[in-house]
C-alpha cells in the first residue's frame, strides 16, 4: 500500500481537507524550526556553557558531533520513511531529537554534552527530511509552490531570531534552557502530527541495508571531519587529514559499488538517472556552499569593519533574508500559476554570482546601505533556488522514492555547507594572516591569535594601527571568500541551463484525473 495520498489524488480520510493540511503544515514548520534554530541558539550560549562545564579544548565538538550525526543519519531517515511509513519515521526522529535535547540540558560535563548532542543530531537528521517528504506526499508539486514562502519565512526567522533568542534565554534562564526550549515546541508538533496526520501504514519485506548504512556513515563522517579539521586542528597536508580523506573516498566508492547490488539500497542509484535530479543535487550543494559561507562571514565583516554589535549584525542580515523570503514567495506563486520553473534556477544562479561578486568588492569604506543592497542581491538569488531545488528533485522521482530524494538533496546541501565553511574559511584565514603580517608585523600575529574574540568593543580597545590593520585584513579575507563563492556559483548557473522543464505532477485542474508523467531520464 502506498505510504500516503498520491500527489494529485482525490482526498481521503480527511487528509486533503484544507484545515487538516494547514494544521499538519504548522506542525511541520515547527519541526523545521527546531532543526534550523538549534545551532543558532547554541552558538550564542557556548561561552556560558564553557564557563560552567569547562573543556574549552573540546568546544568545537559540541557543534561537530551534532553536524556529523545529522549528516550521517539523513539518508537513513529518508529510506526508512520510504520503507516503513513516513509518519512513524518522522515521529521517531522528533522523539530522538527531544530526548537528545533533554539530555543535553542535563549534561554535567563537556563529554556528556558532546555525546548528547550526537543523539540530538541523530534525530535532527530526520526532521528536515521528514518535513520535505511529507509535504511532497501530501501536496502536488504544482501546488507546493504556494507554500515556499512559509518555509523561507521559517528559515529567515531561524537565522535572525536564533542568536537573539539564544542570548535572551542564556542571560535570563541559563544555558540549559537553550536545549529545554525545544521540548514544548516538539511536544506541540508531535501532538498535531499524531492527531491530524492520518497516513496508511507501510511495511517493507526487505531488510535494512546495514552495510550500505555503515559505508555511507563512515564516508560522510570522514569528509565532514576533513572539512572541519583541515586548516584548523590539522594542516591540510597532515597525515591525519590524508588518512581521513583516503578513508572517506574508499568508503564512498565502496558504498556506490554496494548500492548496485543491495536488495533495498539506502540511496537507490537509479534516481540519478534523472537529469533534473542530478542537476538539482549539484545546485543544492552549491547553495549550501554559498549560503553558510555568507551567513558566517557577513556578520564577521559587519562587526569587525562596520562596527556593528553581535546582535545588530544578525539584524543587518535582514536585507538578504527579506529578499530571499519575498523572492521565494514570488517563485512559488509563479510556479503554481504557470507550472514553469526553469527560469528560477537560471535567474537565481545569475543573481547569486552577481551578488557574491558585489560582496567581494566591499572594503573598509563600504557603508551599511551599500552592503545591504549587495546582500539583497544575494538574497534574491537564494530565494529563487532554495525551495525550487527540492521541488524539482521531488518531481523527478516516483512517489516510492520521495524520501530518499528528499534526504539525498538535503545531504548534498549539508555537505555543501561543510565544504563552503571549510574552504572559504581557509581562504579567509590565510588572507587575514598575510595582511596582518604585512601591516602590523609581530603585533599583527598577536591580534590574529585573538581574532575569534575580537568584537566591536574589543576592537575599540586596540591601538589604532592594529585596529586599522585588522579591519583591512578582514576586508581582504571577505573579498577572497566571496570571490571564491562567485566562481563556485558559476557551476550552479551551468547546471541550471541544462535543467529540462518537465511538467509538474498534479499540475492543474485539467490534469487531476490523468496519470502523473513518469520521471524523465538523462
Amino acid at each position: 500500500m502506498a505510504d500516503t495520498v498520491a500527489a494529485g489524488a482525490a482526498p481521503s480520510d480527511g487528509v486533503k481537507q484544507p484545515r487538516s493540511v494547514r494544521v499538519v503544515l504548522l506542525a511541520l514548520m515547527i519541526a523545521m524550526m527546531l532543526a534550523m534554530l538549534d545551532n543558532m541558539i547554541i552558538g550564542t550560549a557556548m561561552p556560558t556553557i564553557v564557563g560552567e562545564l569547562g573543556g574549552l579544548e573540546h568546544l568545537s565538538w559540541v557543534v561537530t558531533a551534532y553536524t556529523l550525526a545529522t549528516a550521517a543519519s539523513t539518508p537513513v531517515w529518508g529510506k526508512a520513511g520510504d520503507m516503513y511509513g513516513r509518519k512513524g519515521s518522522f515521529i521517531t526522529s522528533i522523539v530522538i531529537f527531544l530526548i537528545g535535547s533533554a539530555l543535553s540540558g542535563m549534561a554535567q560535563d563537556m563529554g556528556q554534552l558532546i555525546a548528547f548532542r550526537a543523539v540530538q543530531g541523530l534525530g535532527a537528521g530526520g526532521l528536515m527530511v521528514g518535513v520535505m517528504a511529507i509535504i511532497g506526499d501530501l501536496i502536488p508539486p504544482r501546488e507546493r509552490g504556494r507554500y515556499q514562502g512559509m518555509m523561507a519565512a521559517v528559515m529567515a526567522l531561524a537565522m535572525i531570531g536564533g542568536p537573539l533568542v539564544g542570548g535572551t534565554i542564556t542571560d535570563n534562564w541559563g544555558w540549559r534552557w537553550a536545549f529545554y526550549i525545544n521540548l514544548p515546541l516538539g511536544v506541540i508538533a508531535l501532538a498535531a502530527i499524531g492527531v491530524v496526520l492520518h497516513l496508511p501504514r507501510k511495511r517493507s519485506q526487505a531488510g535494512i541495508d546495514y552495510l550500505g548504512v555503515a559505508l555511507l556513515t563512515v564516508g560522510i563522517t570522514a569528509i565532514v571531519l576533513v572539512t572541519t579539521w583541515g586548516g584548523t586542528e590539522y594542516a591540510w597536508t597532515s597525515t591525519r587529514i590524508m588518512e581521513l580523506t583516503a578513508l572517506g573516498v574508499a568508503s564512498l566508492v565502496g558504498f556506490v559499488f554496494w548500492q548496485t547490488r543491495a536488495a533495498e539500497p539506502v540511496v537507490p542509484l537509479h534516481i540519478f538517472r534523472s537529469r533534473n535530479f542530478t542537476l538539482m543535487s549539484v545546485i543544492g550543494f552549491i547553495v549550501g556552499f554559498v549560503m553558510f559561507g555568507a551567513t558566517l562571514f557577513l556578520p564577521l565583516y559587519q562587526q569587525s569593519v562596520q562596527g556593528a554589535s553581535a546582535t545588530n549584525s544578525g539584524l543587518l542580515l535582514l536585507p538578504m533574508l527579506g529578499a530571499m523570503l519575498v523572492t521565494s514567495m514570488v517563485a512559488g506563486r509563479v510556479t503554481t500559476n504557470t507550472g514553469r520553473y526553469k527560469v528560477f534556477p537560471v535567474v537565481g544562479s545569475a543573481l547569486l554570482i552577481a551578488g557574491l561578486y558585489l560582496l567581494s568588492t566591499m572594503d573598509t569604506g563600504t557603508s551599511r546601505l551599500t552592503s545591504g543592497v549587495f546582500m539583497a542581491v544575494v538574497g534574491l538569488g537564494m530565494g529563487c533556488l532554495m525551495q525550487i531545488t527540492m521541488l524539482v528533485a521531488q518531481n523527478s522521482v516516483e512517489l516510492k522514492d520521495m524520501g530518499v530524494a528528499s534526504s539525498t538533496t538535503t545531504l548534498f546541501r549539508t555537505l555543501g555547507s561543510s565544504f563552503g565553511v571549510a574552504v572559504m574559511g581557509a581562504l579567509f584565514n590565510h588572507r587575514v594572516q598575510d595582511v596582518m603580517a604585512q601591516r602590523a608585523g609581530a603585533l599583527g600575529s598577536e591580534v590574529t591569535e585573538q581574532s575569534a574574540q575580537l568584537d566591536a568593543a574589543s576592537l575599540a580597545k586596540l591601538p589604532e594601527a592594529a585596529r586599522e590593520a585588522y579591519q583591512h585584513a578582514v576586508s581582504s579575507g571577505t573579498h577572497g571568500a566571496f570571490l571564491l563563492g562567485a566562481v563556485v556559483a558559476v557551476l550552479s548557473l551551468a547546471a541550471a541551463v541544462f535543467v529540462r522543464e518537465v511538467p509538474l505532477k498534479g499540475a492543474g485542474p485539467q490534469q487531476e484525473d490523468t496519470p502523473a508523467p513518469a520521471p524523465e531520464a538523462v
